[in-house]
């Protein structure tokens, strides 16, 4: 997708925001303005949660004329979300997510990953606005990304482009959920800092902060350097509750790392979306498909 902008008569959707910890719907309108908001806790319904999905997204859907969903998933998944795994959600391993949302909604459905719709929405909506090239990042529960060059959604010969969380920055470190050790999301992520420290992530002593963010910065100064951007834009409970300290430190970090003449401009920045950022994700993937 490029950003050309959303067209002023595309239809309103049902976007669905579907991570490790929420699941957030919500009707969104092609000015970027959000009603009938509502959302649910992942945990708080561990026997079915596709069915806690379907019964809000059904709530939400009332009286309102919607042709089309979009919805950002965790991943990964297959190509257009026939299939997801979020690592995250273990009663989900190659769940059928866009047939089951068809079928129970009976809508069209488009999919993508829920960290590459949010970059969609920073080139569209928010701070990106004016890049070509850039990293839009998560740090949060887990941490994942979309990159966007001249212009386009990086996709990847899966569709899964963009799991920055699972780009080593600790040789040998603390096993990840996906398997490997020494991940950014199993060293840097607000769950791998509860495990680490006994405490949630918004407790996190200075030093574990100062740790955090610099393996951040570390991780986006060596793709900086790979991929030739020179802005991220970074989003997440975890980085935005730390504060103008992380960003601090994860730019000395990422400037260290990028030492080419093309990334020594390479600027991290807070995301310019808010918390309605993956929701205007998961509509411009519904818009996306439906064009």
């Amino acid at each position: 997708m490029t950003f050309a902008g959303v067209a002023r008569n595309a239809p309103p959707c049902l976007a669905l925001d579907i991570g490790a910890t929420k699941v957030e719907a919500a009707i969104v309108h092609a000015d970027g303005t959000l009603s009938r908001r509502a959302r649910l806790v992942d945990d708080d319904h561990h026997d079915d949660l596709f069915a806690a999905i379907v019964e809000m997204a059904r709530d939400v859907l009332a009286q309102e004329p919607i042709a089309v969903v979009g919805v950002g998933c965790a991943g990964p998944m297959t190509r257009g979300g026939a299939e997801v795994s979020p690592l995250n959600i273990p009663s989900w391993r190659n769940f059928p997510l866009r047939q089951s949302l068809r079928d129970a909604l009976d809508l069209e459905v488009f999919i993508d990953g829920d960290a590459r719709s949010l970059a969609l929405a920073e080139g569209s909506f928010g701070a990106a606005r004016d890049d070509s090239s850039y990293l839009s990042m998560v740090v949060s529960t887990g941490v994942g990304g979309g990159f966007v060059i001249d212009r386009r959604l990086l996709n990847g010969e899966s569709g899964n482009a963009g799991h920055i969380g699972h780009l080593n920055v600790v040789p040998n470190g603390r096993i990840c959920s996906c398997g490997a050790f020494g991940c950014l999301e199993a060293e840097a992520s607000g769950w791998a800092i509860e495990e680490m420290t006994g405490h949630p992530a918004q407790q996190a002593d200075q030093a574990t902060r100062e740790r955090t963010a610099n393996l951040v910065g570390r991780a986006i100064g060596t793709l900086a350097s790979v991929l030739d951007f020179s802005h991220c834009y970074v989003a997440g409970s975890v980085a935005l509750g730390f504060g103008d300290e992380f960003f601090e430190v994860a730019n000395k970090s990422a400037r260290a790392m990028a030492q080419l003449h093309y990334s020594e401009h390479l600027e991290i920045r807070r995301s310019g979306l808010g918390s309605d950022g993956p929701l205007l994700g998961a509509a411009l993937v519904a818009w996306a498909g439906a064009s």
